[in-house]
């Protein structure tokens, strides 16, 4: 992948031909020996021989150097995976190193550039000291405005902008982050209503799976944003005790009736912690201890899948679907190993001190620094 593959590809290429070193040679106007140095990787072909010798077998120069410009959602997932499992055993530099190569090489495949971006960001912790933190955060933030300036693709473009707002929150650049989305996210804007615009285009078209693909994914997504709002919303309304009880209870009974447990665990596990964090600041320690043992419960079904991937269940029975035809990436954004090391100290949160002497809260503690 790092490489050209020239004399590889004329070895193939010839071959399919059935044409011999000699014959090819004669063709383009060299020694059989030059030919011989190509394909063996001793020397490479003049550059002005190169478009005679992909005319010559009817491909493009690309195609003859092996070179591909663009990448499909499959190899981007394989890369994506690989790299992820180099920062899991502390190859960090390495890692990094890899991906910042790979940018080089496919820096106009805007899908897997925008895939690099979201794994830098969420392996942004492993490295060794702020300052070099803060350097990876502003390369994610180039390669998102590389990506919005350069891609055609409203979504990939769109999804750039939504990350690039998220890594200037986190350095400090509100101003940035309040142009970027204010607009963009206003409640009364057309766009935001879109949804069932495109469901019924497609009903008219007679593209009932894809009209139905779509409703479904637009309800999954829809539920889960409303389950991050409500959390969201706990943190900023704290100080009204009735509403962040209201709010909690309607969001666990919105959580059973589409089982978002089993569903989207790792959804669930967030708003439980949460609701634990706003019980225990408020000195409520049996509620809290009890929302820390539905967020232990919904770690476990997280980690005991075979693999930490979106899914959808017989009631989303499209969304797989759905995901695979768009391109999705599923797949969790970062390795399994790294996800069970941060999850055996969740629990060490400072807010959590007041439970220290709750049986049933060492208790859940003590699971999770065993978790394997």
């Amino acid at each position: 992948m790092n490489k050209l593959n020239i004399g590889e590809n004329l070895i193939r290429l010839r071959h399919n031909k059935q044409i011999t070193q000699e014959q090819l040679a004669d063709f383009i106007g060299v020694t059989k020996a030059s030919v011989s140095k190509w394909e063996t990787g001793q020397s490479t072909p003049d550059i002005i021989l190169l478009p005679q010798l992909a005319t010559y077998f009817d491909i493009t120069v690309d195609e003859l150097l092996g070179y591909e410009p663009q990448l499909g959602n499959e190899q981007i997932e394989r890369i994506y995976r690989e790299l992820a499992a180099g920062f899991a055993e502390n190859d960090f530099e390495g890692a990094m190193h890899k991906s910042r190569e790979l940018v080089k090489q496919y820096y106009s495949c805007y899908r897997f550039l925008f895939q690099i971006a979201v794994l830098w960001l969420n392996h942004v912790s492993l490295a060794k000291n702020q300052e070099e933190q803060t350097e990876i955060m502003k390369s994610v933030i180039d390669l998102c405005n590389h990506i919005i300036s350069g891609s055609q693709d409203i979504g990939i473009c769109s999804n750039a902008v939504v990350l690039r707002s998220y890594v200037n929150l986190q350095l400090g650049n509100i101003s940035q982050v309040i142009d970027d989305l204010e607009d963009t996210l206003n409640p009364e804007k057309l766009v935001n209503q879109s949804n069932n615009i495109l469901i019924q285009a497609y009903m008219s078209a007679g593209h009932m799976q894809k009209a139905a693909g779509f409703a479904q994914i637009s309800m999954y997504s829809h539920l889960f944003s409303l389950i991050s709002s409500a959390a969201m919303r706990i943190r900023i309304e704290g100080d009204d005790f009735a509403m962040c009880e209201k709010t909690i209870s309607r969001i666990e009974k919105i959580m059973e009736v589409f089982e978002v447990e089993a569903l989207h665990p790792n959804s669930a596990s967030q708003f439980y912690y949460q609701a634990a964090l706003y019980f225990s600041s408020q000195g409520e320690k049996q509620k809290a201890v009890r929302q820390l043992q539905k967020c232990s419960l919904c770690l476990k079904n997280l980690l005991f899948l075979k693999e930490m991937t979106l899914h959808g269940d017989d009631y989303f029975n499209l969304i797989e679907l759905w995901f695979k035809e768009s391109g999705l990436d599923i797949n969790a954004p970062r390795d399994r190993k790294l996800v069970v090391e941060d999850i055996k100290h969740l629990y060490d949160n400072p807010v959590f001190a007041i439970l220290e002497k709750e049986p049933d809260f060492q208790k859940l503690k003590k699971e999770l620094t065993e978790v394997q």
